[in-house]
């Protein structure tokens, strides 16, 4: 699989970004090639830092002379700089010179590229952002995360068929248990929106658990989440605060006694492990469902671990044809009462 690289998104452009790359495309065998797309002589010198520039066919570059900062207007930036890092990225998926989008940094900026050149899926009303959170069994996968803050539940049924297909093909669920989240279990638990869309979920082909309240979320009985962009966004920032939080109590705990800090060293290996398991930069990023074509989202502060993982789940993604199967699913499912502009 051919990966166009954003080298110029994200707080540590392009340095991290590079650097990431050249890892994936050294060592990911279902890689073929990836594409680093932005400034030339920036991108040449942070090659010869990490020996990039010896690797022939598996890295190419590709000229960029603009690229969009995180302070910017995300529609507007897109529109205005053509030659923009993310615009060529996905003039790259278009065209088909490249099979998937890795991009970090203005997450508004990759989604509006990915809608102004690659456009909307046929059917898809609005693509969805999602993330991948860990739980006690096996990771979750929660959309939308933000791209949409006020959601029509036609919206939420078609994001229920999009994160299934993902959860399936890319997290190696072969049944995905999917639920919407709300304020309790029961069925008639909820607003309006999420009533009216779990009447639609119920008729949408996807293996629906039904209601599933905040506390569900990290039990591991649930592979797909469905929520608005406003309410996931929250849970994602919450959850993220959460775990700083956490980290940082332990370790003020365990500096507090000398036999507690005995108990650290102890247990150095299972806190490892641990830190391990809640570590978003293993999850590879989070996908764009809905626009023609495979796109990952990272992190704006994704170091070369998070972009190497980016790496590897979009050539996943791209192998295992996410954008065509969804494209399949949602023709089938109908359009649940759309209106032709969604």
């Amino acid at each position: 699989m051919r990966i166009a690289l954003d080298a110029m998104g994200g707080d540590f452009a392009p340095r991290e970004i590079v650097r990431g790359g050249v890892e994936a495309a050294s060592k990911l065998k279902g890689v073929a090639s990836v594409i680093l797309v932005g400034v030339e002589s920036a991108i040449r010198e942070e090659l010869a830092r990490c020996n990039g520039a010896r690797m022939g066919d598996r890295i190419r570059i590709v000229h960029a002379s603009e690229n969009v900062g995180m302070d910017e207007t995300p529609a507007v930036a897109v529109r205005r700089k053509k030659d923009a890092s993310i615009n060529r990225c996905m003039e790259l998926l278009k065209s088909s010179e490249a099979d998937a989008v890795v991009a970090a940094g203005n997450s508004g900026a990759v989604v509006a590229s990915a809608v102004f050149n690659l456009g909307r899926i046929p059917g898809v009303a609005r693509p969805a952002i999602a993330t991948i959170l860990p739980t006690r069994a096996r990771p979750l996968l929660l959309l939308d995360a933000g791209a949409n803050t006020d959601c029509q539940a036609e919206w939420l049924a078609q994001f229920a068929i999009m994160g299934s297909v993902y959860s399936q093909a890319v997290l190696h669920q072969a049944n995905p248990v999917l639920g919407l989240l709300s304020i309790g279990t029961e069925d008639c638990k909820g607003n309006e929106v999420t009533k009216k869309a779990f009447g639609l979920i119920q008729h949408a082909g996807v293996n629906f658990r039904g209601n599933v309240e905040g506390h569900d979320l990290f039990i591991g009985k649930t592979d797909v989440v469905v929520c608005d962009g406003f309410v996931g966004n929250v849970v994602l920032k919450t959850t993220e605060s959460v775990a700083h939080a956490i980290g940082h109590w332990m370790k003020e705990e365990f500096v507090r006694h000398p036999v507690r800090v005995l108990g650290a060293l102890l247990l150095k290996g299972a806190l490892t492990a641990m830190k391990h398991r809640m570590d978003p930069e293993v999850y590879g990023g989070a996908p764009l469902l809905g626009v023609a074509g495979n796109v990952i989202i990272t992190h704006g502060a994704s170091t070369h671990r998070a972009i190497y993982h980016a790496v590897r789940v979009a050539a996943t993604a791209a192998h295992n044809n996410v954008s065509g199967v969804i494209a399949e699913r949602i023709a089938a499912a109908g359009d649940f009462g759309l209106s032709k502009d969604g």
